[in-house]
């Protein structure tokens, strides 16, 4: 189950800010929870990121007829925990970049606020990467080759496994 409380919530606000003028990003989970994670809106306020209109939405809003189009859709969640993960219907580019869900962290409260450091930090970089890839010039096998990389990617303060 994913609760739109914090993953994509955080990768909406990076590709909005990252992809201004190019990509418009929306957020969306299988049960939301109707709120977001207080710990991902105060890492965003300190980030500098704009955090009006954040709200934690089901994905059913984006499967009718007044739905936006969605060119590309990035699945969050991570199927390591038993997650439901949307199949989305029609023609997106779509690619999973699953990561834990930073509000199952547990610990103290510096623990916690620092898995939603490092979600934020891997979903930057992969962002990141997306925004800069030369899209027009990639046949759709090549960006989808792309795409699942960049959601196979480390983060660089991820330890490499052995």
């Amino acid at each position: 189950m994913t609760t739109n409380s914090a993953r994509s919530i955080l990768a909406e606000a990076v590709i909005n800010r990252l992809g201004k003028g190019s990509f418009r990003g929306f957020s969306a989970g299988s049960s939301p929870s109707g709120r977001v994670h207080p710990y991902a809106l105060d890492l965003l306020r300190k980030l500098d990121y704009p955090i009006e209109g954040l709200r934690s939405k089901s994905w059913e809003e984006f499967s009718g007829a007044d739905a936006p189009k969605m060119d590309f859709v990035f699945t969050v969640c991570d199927d390591a925990a038993n997650e439901t993960c949307p199949v989305w219907p029609g023609q997106p580019m779509s690619a999973h970049w699953g990561l834990p869900d930073p509000s199952a962290a547990e610990g103290n409260e510096s623990e916690r606020r620092l898995a939603f450091a490092d979600t934020y930090r891997m979903l930057n970089q992969r962002i990141s990467v997306f925004t800069s890839l030369p899209i027009a010039s990639l046949n759709s096998l090549s960006l989808k080759r792309q795409l699942d990389e960049i959601g196979g990617m480390k983060s660089s303060a991820e330890p490499e496994k052995a």
